[in-house]
């Protein structure tokens, strides 16, 4: 890590989940990290082996561990550089001959911009969560050369900020300037080119500011305080309680009081994992002369993508949009007869302080129950933010909000929302599942969690983690709770892991519905497994009528394949298994498999893909041989475990019962029989009968051939001692694929 001279800035590789590594710049001194900007955080990168380096042309390039390139700076100079230096400004620079900036991060901002930097038309801020992942917001100059807020959607992008329904004029912006800048300056000004302009409610010298576009599409200047080392909002572009455009294309916000997303009446999600991809029509409008009719949402509207603006009587609105194909429907506001047909669904949301209403076209045919009409729930004291009161937080006026005729200065109030209610209640039912849906991820108390499993009684399983139970929520829901132990972490930390956790979806893993954090009481609320755990089954007796056939067999050996293959290669978090095994993989009602206990090596404190691990991870006869070396922990560790499983799906016997003497310790039965399929694989022909004899003798010899030997196969490459040999899930995942009869 590097300092800047005076210590404000410090640039290195920052972690953003326990293996994951992004280079950035960020405040030294804050309460919790703030920062500034970011190089690859579209590709971050291990924390052993990655690098940075400058070469002597000025290329400035982040390598993973494997030395391909993830990131690198854009050098527009063949000139020799110097050096590479990080300033008191938070700018970082690479010099070359006589002082010349070659390349500088002002230049290629990421969500945030700091005094004395300058925001261009080739520059733009991008919005980004904790992880540093952009998201779908971005400010920057439209084609007006007026500095904007867009929401960039799949194949749409639209203005949210200045408001797009008034005019420029209005908006007091100077459009098409000859120049295209905004300038923060060091007492905390800013001045663009087209006339916006705002400053902190504390403007002056000698105070650290940034200026962020946050993960909520909303943009805000902070103030650090020298003594709390924390941020104060101290302006801020559109002062709401309500946030526009979280849901997608055609789903709509509602508040129940906290924000969720439905669908639009006649639509489906498009993605359960993740709401705010919006939602798909279940039906086609034509433009045949299919039968339409309009389907009212009180206290509804679409931001944006208005056709045009009318003022119109209600029944030529209709008129209007019934006869144009492109029309998907209309907003109508019955005070001023302001018309808005929409060629898009965008930005939805329900509020019942909005006094227009939205016209859905849909086809006559289709059923819309009154059910399926998104409402939000009247706000009661217990649960609303409270917009009026006063509060620590100041801004300045902006000239987008019309001035008050009262007297003397005026002023936005900002309040951060606190939910005071501990539990969701009335949430209409705007669509099948709706209350599960705002339910999660979610905090449980105590008291709710013991409620459910009725004190705690009925136990299901136990782990290194701790013990499990089964519990019933008052929504009906059976879920698994997991009463943590061993847990050192502070409440922060610790919800912030679970956050990450808790956004993780796959088919093959266990979903995380929520945890508890109360007092000394850490625990996690899971999805519930009808068939219990892998081992209960596989290793039953002879006689069982669970016994697992070959089709399953297979098919657990390629869901946990693809399960791990997403922990390791798209999960955002890039997590570590370090204790896959028989009893942390459970089985639906289909005999689906799933994944449990991911992600809880770091809440558990044993380490993480680092080289100084303090203690063994996993258990015995499948922890990797790096764990009890000095090599480094990779997600390697969990293709070791992942062969150790394919072994005993094929053997249908515990590892650990292998030995053929007590003194024969399990890690070499492992590795002789290792050797002894790996001599047997290079048979060929009629000599390949070995295969009958090492596959379970109660399948009685039903089994498919060409997929027992691609799992012989595997199993021998996974355990491999060196780590570097193994392979990828990824590559296990296709290699699976190849022989699976279900796939065309």
């Amino acid at each position: 890590m590097r300092h800047s001279p005076d210590g404000t800035f410090t640039c290195g590789f920052n972690n953003v989940s326990h293996n994951a590594f992004v280079f950035s710049i960020w405040f030294s001194n804050t309460a919790e990290k703030t920062v500034v900007w970011s190089a690859n955080h579209l590709h971050p990168v291990y924390s052993w082996g990655s690098q940075v380096m400058l070469h002597k042309d000025g290329r400035m390039v982040v390598e993973d561990y494997k030395g391909q390139l993830v990131w690198e700076n854009d050098v527009n100079s063949s000139s020799n550089a110097k050096q590479a230096q990080l300033l008191d400004t938070g700018n970082l620079i690479v010099m070359g001959q006589g002082d010349i900036i070659l390349w500088q991060s002002f230049d290629s901002p990421t969500d945030t911009l700091l005094p004395n930097q300058n925001i261009t038309a080739a520059t733009k801020l991008v919005s980004a969560d904790r992880l540093l992942v952009p998201g779908h917001y971005s400010f920057h100059f439209d084609d007006e050369h007026l500095l904007t807020l867009f929401d960039d959607q799949k194949d749409l992008s639209f203005i949210y900020w200045p408001k797009p329904d008034i005019n420029t004029w209005a908006k007091k912006r100077y459009p098409f300037s000859t120049t295209t800048f905004g300038f923060l300056d060091s007492w905390v000004y800013f001045l663009g080119s087209d006339n916006l302009t705002f400053k902190a409610a504390d403007w002056g010298l000698g105070v650290m500011r940034r200026l962020t576009l946050d993960y909520d599409g909303n943009l805000r200047l902070y103030s650090l305080s020298r003594e709390k080392r924390k941020w104060s909002v101290t302006w801020i572009a559109f002062p709401t309680c309500f946030v526009h455009g979280l849901c997608g294309m055609n789903g709509i916000c509602v508040y129940t009081p906290m924000p969720a997303c439905a669908c639009a009446p006649g639509h489906e999600i498009i993605d359960q994992s993740d709401r705010r991809k919006g939602c798909r029509p279940k039906f086609n409008l034509s433009c045949d002369g299919q039968e339409m009719k309009f389907v009212e949402l009180p206290t509804t509207d679409f931001i944006g993508y208005d056709q045009s603006k009318h003022i119109v009587s209600f029944h030529d609105c209709k008129k209007m949009c019934l006869n144009d194909c492109n029309c998907k429907g209309f907003s109508y506001w019955q005070g001023d007869g302001a018309c808005y047909p929409k060629s898009s669904l965008v930005g939805g949301v329900s509020r019942p302080d909005l006094s227009g209403s939205i016209y859905l076209k849909l086809p006559k045919t289709l059923q819309v129950p009154t059910s399926s009409i998104p409402h939000s729930q009247s706000f009661g004291l217990a649960y609303v933010p409270n917009c009026s009161a006063m509060n620590k937080y100041f801004t300045a006026n902006f000239p987008d909000e019309p001035k008050s005729s009262k007297s003397g200065p005026q002023y936005w109030i900002l309040v951060y929302v606190e939910w005071e209610g501990k539990q969701l209640t009335g949430v209409w039912p705007a669509e099948v599942g709706y209350e599960m849906i705002t339910n999660h991820f979610r905090r449980y108390t105590y008291k709710e969690l013991q409620r459910a499993t009725r004190k705690f009684k009925d136990q299901i399983g136990r782990g290194a983690s701790g013990l499990v139970y089964k519990g019933i929520l008052k929504d009906k829901r059976a879920v698994a709770v997991k009463r943590l132990e061993d847990i050192n972490q502070g409440e922060e930390e610790f919800q912030h892991e679970l956050s990450v956790i808790g956004r993780i979806y796959h088919m093959n893993l266990v979903r995380v519905w929520g945890f508890c954090s109360d007092g000394p009481h850490r625990i996690l609320v899971l999805e519930y497994v009808e068939n219990g755990s892998l081992d209960k089954t596989l290793f039953s007796s002879k006689g069982s009528q669970t016994l697992l056939q070959w089709n399953e067999r297979f098919k657990i050996a390629l869901g946990v394949a693809k399960g791990l293959a997403y922990l390791h290669h798209e999960c955002l978090e890039w997590v570590i298994h370090c204790d896959l095994k028989p009893e942390n993989i459970l089985l639906d009602e289909n005999m689906e498999p799933k994944i449990t206990d991911f992600g809880l090596a770091k809440l558990m404190n044993r380490g993480g893909s680092n080289k100084n691990v303090s203690r063994i991870h996993g258990t015995r006869g499948y922890i990797a041989p790096e764990w009890v070396s000095s090599h480094p922990i990779t997600a390697k560790v969990d293709v070791f475990s992942f062969g150790v499983v394919l072994l005993e799906l094929l053997k249908g016997a515990r590892v650990t019962d292998w030995p053929s003497n007590a003194d024969e310790e399990v890690e070499m039965v492992l590795q002789r029989v290792i050797r002894m399929l790996a001599e047997n694989l290079m048979l060929e022909g009629s000599e390949q009968l070995w295969i009958t004899d090492f596959i379970d003798s109660r399948l009685n010899s039903q089994f498919n051939n060409l997929q027992a030997i691609m799992m012989v196969k595997l199993a021998v490459s996974c355990i491999e001692e060196d780590s570097r040999k193994r392979p990828t899930m990824e590559s296990v995942v296709e290699m699976l694929l190849s022989v699976d009869e279900g796939v065309a």
